[in-house]
């Protein structure tokens, strides 16, 4: 049997497949028959360019129907997807580039200028555009290219895709996700939320992590449903096409932004069966506030690049806020200390998790994914949790100090690398700072070199402008004489974070 996911995926197309796949704003229309058929061009079209089995494809582009269409035609040739969030600097493209070895960059036509020589260097054999409209030297040879209607086999176990995680070094890490681990994640979804025919996603996340890539393409795809497919959250936006949908997957900023809009009602959502929220925590006021303006309870799921989903609230039954529910199923949870030791019901440890969607590993870093597993196969999560006696799991905290901002993870120690690397600058320590919008903001407290009064908070933003994605870049960068520290010398970011508390509230 062919272990590819894009067989999957065909199983399940609906039985006419005129049917719509992706629904635009602007009245554009594909159905999975021009899907099918758009995706076996495109795979054509890879192996005209020498992309073979297993090797890899680095993109960097914006959302779009034919964005997705070269995610999918990557499948069905055994190509491995690699998703390059768009914010990403040249610098930062150039260590995946050199990294992962693609056989394929494919970036935007506005980037091409930027990007070829770097891809160049980290020896790139083929550049390719694609622009948000769908136009660029990608689809101009698709056009033209002799598609291949054929599915690559694949075992369970070979490469779908690497995602690229930040690093706690400050070297960032691709995880390798493989087809099982994508098909079994999606299976358990589609099944736990209650998929059914009639359902209509709204789509209006980014498509380069996990969760607007696989959670809701994937379980769309597998239920044959058409998506709502916005290039991007806006309010106004999903205001106008909710009354067509019935499943919405978001980030809490979403629900925030949703929150303000006088129009949202019990009413207006009637047709809506289902929120779901994810990538970062949702607050507990979000969470009531939204229930008391619709009378839906948000669902909220957990879930980290190297395991796609891993928890969540029930579809029928309790979902309590600041929990993220239960393990999926065939997936087994535990929290323990630190020698991997299960610790007793209601206590705080780190969550370890076992299962068929846990990733195959690091990418050329098999150090590293050694560390990361425990002897009996655990994978350690390093997020902080506890989990009562029915199983049920709560998020307390992140180890390595990880923050989330506007749902992007964000490694401290990879900022204040750049940070120190800042004329002027003597030392660093970045922290999670409380923000209205992001969640979390990044905020660096540093200290200046020698004494050193010519650097400013514009200085070190403007020196990281061109090393760093925009959500990692501080949002504020704090002086001062010296950074607190304990009795063995290391920097107390608690310290930091509690004084700091405030510095984005009214």
């Amino acid at each position: 049997m062919n272990a590819n996911l894009y067989a999957l995926f065909q199983s399940r197309f609906p039985t006419d497949i005129s049917a719509p796949f992706i629904e635009m704003e602007d009245g554009r229309r594909i159905s999975y028959g021009d899907m099918d058929e758009g995706s076996a061009r495109l795979a054509g079209l890879l192996g005209e360019l020498g992309v073979g089995r297993g090797d890899r494809v680095a993109v960097q582009v914006e959302k779009s129907p034919e964005a997705v269409l070269l995610y999918l035609a990557c499948l069905r040739a055994g190509a491995v997807y690699l998703p390059l969030n768009t914010a990403y600097t040249s610098d930062e493209v150039g260590y995946f580039l050199g990294d992962a070895e693609p056989s394929l960059l494919v970036c935007a036509p506005s980037d091409k200028e930027r990007l070829h020589p770097v891809a160049e260097a980290a020896g790139v054999a083929q550049v390719r555009t694609l622009g948000g409209d769908g136009r660029g030297s990608l689809t101009a040879e698709m056009a033209k290219a002799e598609p291949d209607h054929s599915v690559a086999e694949m075992a369970g176990d070979d490469l779908a895709a690497i995602l690229y995680t930040s690093g706690t070094t400050g070297r960032s890490k691709g995880a390798m996700l493989t087809h099982d681990n994508l098909s079994s994640n999606g299976l358990a979804l589609h099944r736990i939320w209650g998929w059914r025919p009639g359902d209509v996603l709204l789509h209006a996340l980014p498509i380069f992590h996990v969760h607007g890539l696989f959670v809701a393409i994937h379980c769309a795809m597998l239920n044959g449903s058409p998506m709502l497919f916005l290039p991007k959250f806006d309010a106004g936006a999903v205001m106008r096409l909710l009354p067509k949908a019935t499943v919405l997957m978001g980030v809490p900023t979403f629900y925030v932004r949703l929150v303000d809009q006088p129009a949202l009602t019990k009413e207006y959502c009637k047709r809506m069966r289902l929120f779901i929220s994810g990538s970062a925590p949702l607050l507990e006021e979000t969470f009531t506030a939204f229930e008391s303006r619709t009378g839906h309870r948000i669902l909220e799921r957990y879930g980290m690049t190297e395991a796609g989903m891993i928890t969540s609230n029930p579809l029928d039954g309790d979902r309590l806020p600041g929990t993220v529910g239960h393990a999926l199923p065939d997936v087994s949870v535990r929290v323990a200390d630190e020698n991997g030791k299960p610790v007793a019901a209601g206590e705080i440890g780190v969550l370890e998790i076992t299962g068929p969607n846990v990733f195959k590993g690091y990418w050329r870093m098999p150090e590293k994914t050694a560390e990361e597993f425990r002897a009996d196969g655990w994978f350690i999560t390093g997020d902080m949790a506890r989990m009562d006696t029915d199983g049920r799991v709560a998020i307390v905290g992140r180890a390595k100090d990880l923050i989330i901002s506007g749902g992007f993870n964000v490694y401290p120690k990879e900022v204040e690398l750049a940070v120190d690397d800042v004329p002027g600058i003597g030392e660093s320590a970045v922290i999670g700072v409380s923000h209205p919008d992001f969640g979390e903001a990044v905020v660096a407290v540093a200290t200046r070199e020698g004494g050193a009064s010519d650097i400013d908070e514009e200085a070190v933003i403007a020196h990281l402008r061109d090393r760093l994605a925009r959500f990692k870049q501080p949002k504020k960068v704090v002086f001062v004489d010296e950074l607190p520290r304990n009795t063995m010398g290391k920097v107390q970011k608690n310290v930091l974070r509690e004084e700091y508390a405030n510095l984005f509230r009214d």
